[in-house]
Order: structure tokens, then sequence, then C-alpha cells
């Protein structure tokens, strides 16, 4: 389809919904002169406001699973989903190996990551993640969630010390 903008004439390719396709002539002059009609940004805001969009419905959701105490994201190491819930999972253990062995050894983050065949973001994300604490985080908030701590309070602080003065 050729779109005049000004004095440029601009190739373009345009996906109609349903009800616009049924609707759209079958003349390349008639459909350019509809489409300049349905093309128009300010109209694409209302559906872009509108509280049924798929962004908001989510985000919506996501928030109402947050306030319940309930996880947003996926499952961190150390546990699993069921019925939408985080249960330690058979290898739940291997958190508070990471934590213990980060605590009392010299070892680099490199090191320790490729022992525990996580990438050192990934560690990072491990021994910073408060979800071990029984939390949960969304939207940057944080709240007392519903599964079961994997780690003390005072292992996680004392490790977010040492991570603190790296």
């Amino acid at each position: 389809l050729m779109i005049n903008r000004g004095n440029e004439e601009i190739e373009s390719l345009i996906t109609l919904c349903s009800i616009c396709r049924h609707y759209a002539p079958d003349s390349k002059e008639e459909l350019g002169r509809y489409l300049r009609e349905k093309i128009d940004g300010k109209m694409l805001d209302t559906f872009r406001k509108s509280s049924r969009s798929i962004a908001k419905r989510t985000k919506l959701g996501m928030n109402n699973l947050f306030k319940k105490g309930q996880l947003v994201t996926r499952a961190p190491l150390g546990y699993k989903i069921i019925n939408k819930s985080l249960f330690p999972a058979d290898n739940s253990f291997i958190v508070q190996e990471i934590y213990q062995a980060f605590l009392d050894s010299d070892i680099s983050l490199t090191q320790l990551s490729k022992k525990y065949k996580l990438s050192v973001n990934g560690l990072k994300k491990v021994l910073r993640n408060q979800a071990y604490l029984g939390k949960v985080k969304f939207a940057g908030e944080l709240s007392q969630g519903k599964h079961t701590p994997l780690l003390s309070k005072e292992l996680f602080d004392k490790v977010q010390e040492k991570l603190n003065n790296l």
C-alpha cells in the first residue's frame, strides 16, 4: 500500500483486524482512502488506555497475586510451583549450601558460580533473592509470602554484608 505523507509517498504493509478486513473495499484507491480514515494514532490511544488491554489486565493479575503473598514470576532455585504456590524443591538444600560456601570461603564469585553451574549474575541473583526469606517482590515492593523460607535472616544478612563489601 502506498501512503502519501506530505510530499513523499511511503510504501507500508498494514494488517487489519477481522472487522476492518471484512468492511475494507476491494479497489486499491478506495482501500487507501479507507485506511487513511482508520489509521489515526489518537484513535489508537483510546484502545491503549482501555482497562480491557492485555497489559493492564496482566499487571492487575500479577499485583493481585503479590498482595496475596503468592509468587508473581517463575520459581527461584530451590523452589517448585505446585498449584500456583511455592514449595521447597528436592534441591532446596543447594541454596543453603551456596550461601554457606560464599560466607565461609574466599573463592571468587566466578569460581563459586562455576561450582554450582550458574552464571556470575545468576549467582548474585541467588545471593540477593529475598524469596529465600519467605518474601515476594513485585513492582519494586516487597511483601511477606506464603511460602516456606529456605534461609535464616541471620545467614541472609551476613551474606548481604559480605556482598556489599566486595
